[in-house]
């Protein structure tokens, strides 16, 4: 008998003990490194891009930051259908056509918060970011008396730090799931295929105003969701504020 064999036999509690041990300590770790990897996942901040909805409703919303050339006709054809949608308007924006904020407002759409002068969120201080929050609802309220509860950052430009400051201002981010691209200006029926493709219960479809065919798109696109059994609400109405969770998509799910 060898002295490899002797030493095995001699110590084989020890080793058998050794082995359990470092098989115990893979496993956990096999386990544990997902777990923090979903962790993770879990806490990043993120905006309202839809909502869970078991029945077919929806959210039309447009981006008021540059010009105005449009505001009345996409009006009349809101109002043609019955249709309330919400504008997220621009501080400067206001500041330029107060005349179409209060016509907005007069036919019920919602007046939102896109900003006050349209910077990267990102690149401001929480400090920064409340400041354009603030000018920009004292401009909406002077005009519409009501207070905007929804913020949509310009560009789409988030991190954690903006949903949690927004959070903090008691106003709720707000993204979308359906772009519509009208700012490129495609052909009216490529806007119209696009959304009418995408949209699913608890969508929000982001528009522009002053895009060049949006106003010939959206009939078609009003009617198709109609069609197809969909109602049509303002995104307060649309979103839970309470009791709710958000899943790593940016979607609102009930509790």
């Amino acid at each position: 008998m060898n002295r490899i064999t002797v030493f095995f036999k001699r110590h084989r509690p020890l080793l058998a003990a050794c082995l359990l041990g470092l098989c115990g300590i893979v496993i956990c770790a096999l386990c544990i490194a997902p777990k923090s990897r979903q962790t993770a996942a879990a806490q990043r901040d993120l905006p309202i891009y839809c909502v869970k909805k078991s029945d077919k409703v929806c959210s039309l919303s447009f981006d008021a930051a540059w010009g105005n050339e449009d505001t009345q006709q996409l009006i009349d054809i809101l109002g043609k259908y019955d249709v309330k949608a919400t504008f997220f308007v621009v501080g400067e924006w206001v500041d330029r056509y107060p005349e179409s904020v209060k016509a907005l407002a007069d036919a019920g759409h919602e007046i939102m918060n896109h900003s006050d002068d349209h910077p990267y969120c990102t690149k401001l201080s929480a400090d920064q970011l409340k400041a354009q929050l603030d000018a920009c609802n004292q401009k909406i309220q002077a005009i519409t008396g009501v207070s905007p509860v929804l913020f949509r950052p310009p560009y789409g430009d988030y991190n954690d730090k903006v949903v949690s400051t927004v959070r903090d201002c008691g106003m709720y981010c707000i993204q979308w799931d359906v772009d519509s691209l009208d700012w490129k200006d495609p052909p009216p029926e490529k806007i119209t295929a696009r959304v009418l493709e995408r949209v699913t219960p608890g969508s929000i479809v982001l528009f522009h105003n002053a895009a060049k065919n949006t106003p010939q798109a959206l009939p078609e696109i009003i009617e198709g969701l109609i069609r197809e059994g969909y109602s049509i609400v303002p995104i307060s109405q649309l979103i839970y504020r309470e009791n709710y969770y958000m899943d790593h998509t940016g979607r609102q799910i009930p509790q």
